[in-house]
């Protein structure tokens, strides 16, 4: 039994995912999302539903259009593999009895605004005002919501508003201080929006791991000659790993740090 309820929570993540594929396509087109049928971007035909089925289609059709031939990205199959498995994660690292359903949902809803940020900074080197800014009001519509009718206690919303504000700032002086040069203002909106998320003190291990990962691949790219040390580089994408990351061993790695200074 327990085997199907992961089962159609995976499916669940698999369909959401194929959705935000179609969200990322569209907001750089400027289309409708949500009343306009999808369609090849090569071809321009109209996708049917056997086209349409999650990572499966991809598969059947060998990662080709069914009308053109025209090679599909592998960002499709692979955003509805994440959402997937991002979905399910909350569910399988703890117990499926003592999930409240509150909290399920906002993580789904922040998880879908993350992985739209991730594939859309890394593909146009931009985080969109229309999905940072919905993402920011419905983190604080859950905060206030949470902290006065289910905590009875102002001091959740204060945490994560402090969070935000502290983790916004600190962005706000290296965007001044580089002039915009090291980071963008898109950075700062999402460092307030993953402040809320995560509040004090997790917001510190997703903005350091954030940094560190970042500065590994930086430092890659350029050992590989892909990049030089002044190219522009998406920092959006770290900040969304470094946030997955707080948000599920967090706690687990301040205690470490403790015990390890300590």
């Amino acid at each position: 039994m327990l085997f199907f309820f992961y089962l159609l929570i995976f499916i669940f993540g698999l369909v959401v995912g194929s959705f935000l594929n179609s969200i990322i396509y569209r907001l750089q087109t400027g289309e409708s999302f949500l009343f306009k049928r999808s369609f090849c971007p090569h071809c321009k035909h109209k996708l049917g539903w056997q086209d349409l089925i999650p990572i499966f289609s991809f598969l059947i059709l060998r990662g080709k259009c069914r009308y053109c031939q025209k090679p599909i990205s592998w960002q499709y199959p692979l955003v509805e593999l994440t959402a997937a498995i991002l979905f399910l994660s909350p569910i399988i690292n703890g117990s499926p009895t003592s999930i409240k359903l509150g909290d399920l949902f906002f993580y789904w809803i922040f998880t879908s605004f993350l992985i739209i940020i991730f594939v859309y900074d890394l593909k146009y080197y931009i985080i969109p005002d229309k999905i940072i800014y919905p993402a920011i009001t419905i983190a604080l519509l859950y905060n206030i919501l949470y902290s006065y009718f289910i905590l009875h206690t102002s001091y959740f919303i204060l945490n994560t508003i402090y969070a935000a504000f502290g983790s916004a700032a600190f962005f706000l002086v290296v965007v001044l201080v580089s002039r915009g040069k090291w980071m963008g203002v898109g950075d700062i909106k999402l460092a307030f929006f993953i402040g809320l998320v995560l509040g004090w003190p997790n917001i510190l291990v997703a903005l350091f791991l954030a940094f560190f990962i970042g500065a590994i691949i930086g430092v890659g790219l350029i050992a590989g000659h892909k990049k030089s040390l002044r190219s522009e580089v998406p920092f959006g994408p770290f900040l969304v790993v470094g946030t997955f990351i707080a948000l599920f061993w967090g706690q687990n790695i301040i205690n470490w740090y403790l015990n390890f200074c300590l």
